[in-house]
């Protein structure tokens, strides 16, 4: 497999030994599934600078995009564990999922927007029992919420579209979730199953025009790994967009609600940090980040031609222009 492997920031990947003599620098491996959340690694810089942990002395990050392919996220994890890392930080579910499936031994640190529990990465949220512990913020349960905003965006909103991978737990708690809220707000949810890249792009092309009022995501990082592709498609179509991450609504998305995955990121560095001082992720509580944020991206509104009124404009904690 050709290595990957990219740095974010000057220093990301310090040499293994400082001068003459001195101890190795810790190691953490980083993998990310897709490049939405690469916003995670940006918060967990800023937010290991503020404890005064120096990245290139204190510590070295090395950064792995698998751009979406599980094999890549496995086989790499595979590595930084013969390498002995320190750690291995990874998000979200999907990447943890296969992070812990394919090694034994090395502590892992994840940052998952579904229950942790239910995708068997932990024993409980206050004692893990095991060699993972993490952050958990708010994707999939924020599923019907979603929906209801949207709903109250578009008034008249009776079908929208989702794709996802069946099979895969958190894509389908949520797509049940937008089912359940659907039937309460009369809204129609056409479901498109996926299992690959090129199976969302078929279903992206095969698209028409008045098929459904708005495309909406459920949690399925496979659907994320693609989401430019989507968020052109659906601006293409003028079809609104209601997303999970507010990552895709700088991207171009119409609105998102959830947490924002750099403050995420930011708050994971506590934890992070004593891990490296020697906590066992056994010992160390998930933690749960619900710094909430309803954002829109008025540009995009324009494009497609949807008028927001004034009324919900307020009701956006942040507003992209």
């Amino acid at each position: 497999m050709k290595r990957r492997t990219f740095l974010l920031g000057a220093g990301a990947l310090a040499a293994p030994f400082g001068a003459e003599g001195a101890a190795p620098v810790p190691r953490i491996g980083v993998l990310i599934h897709s490049s939405p959340f690469a916003p995670v690694v940006e918060g967990l810089r800023a937010g290991l600078k503020e404890l005064g942990v120096v990245e290139g002395s204190d510590i070295a990050l090395e950064v792995f995009d698998a751009k979406g392919e599980t094999k890549a996220i496995e086989e790499t994890a595979r590595r930084f564990e013969r390498e002995r890392v320190r750690l291995i930080y990874c998000t979200p579910t999907s990447a943890a999922i296969a992070v812990k499936q394919a090694t034994t031994e090395v502590p892992i640190f994840f940052c998952v927007g579904s229950d942790p529990i239910a995708s068997g990465l932990v024993e409980s949220f206050a004692k893990p029992g095991g060699r993972l512990t993490g952050v958990n913020y708010l994707t999939t349960d924020l599923t019907a919420k979603r929906l209801e905003l949207l709903k109250d965006l578009m008034p008249k909103l009776r079908r929208v579209v989702t794709l996802y991978r069946p099979g895969h737990p958190p894509a389908e708690a949520s797509a049940r979730l937008a089912r359940e809220a659907g039937k309460k707000l009369g809204v129609q949810v056409i479901e498109r199953h996926v299992r690959s890249a090129a199976e969302i792009r078929a279903a992206l092309a095969a698209l028409k025009p008045g098929e459904a009022d708005a495309l909406f995501t459920v949690s399925d990082a496979l659907v994320t790994s693609q989401s430019q592709l989507l968020i052109d498609t659906a601006k293409a179509l003028r079809m609104p967009t209601m997303v999970n991450l507010e990552t895709m609504v700088e991207r171009g998305a119409l609105v998102s609600y959830g947490d924002n995955t750099r403050e995420v990121g930011r708050q994971s560095a506590k934890l992070v940090q004593r891990m490296l001082a020697g906590a066992r992720p056994a010992d160390l509580p998930v933690e749960t980040v619900t710094r909430l944020a309803f954002v829109l991206n008025r540009r995009t509104a324009q494009e497609i031609g949807l008028a927001v009124p004034p009324a919900m404009l307020v009701r956006f904690d942040r507003v992209i222009e």
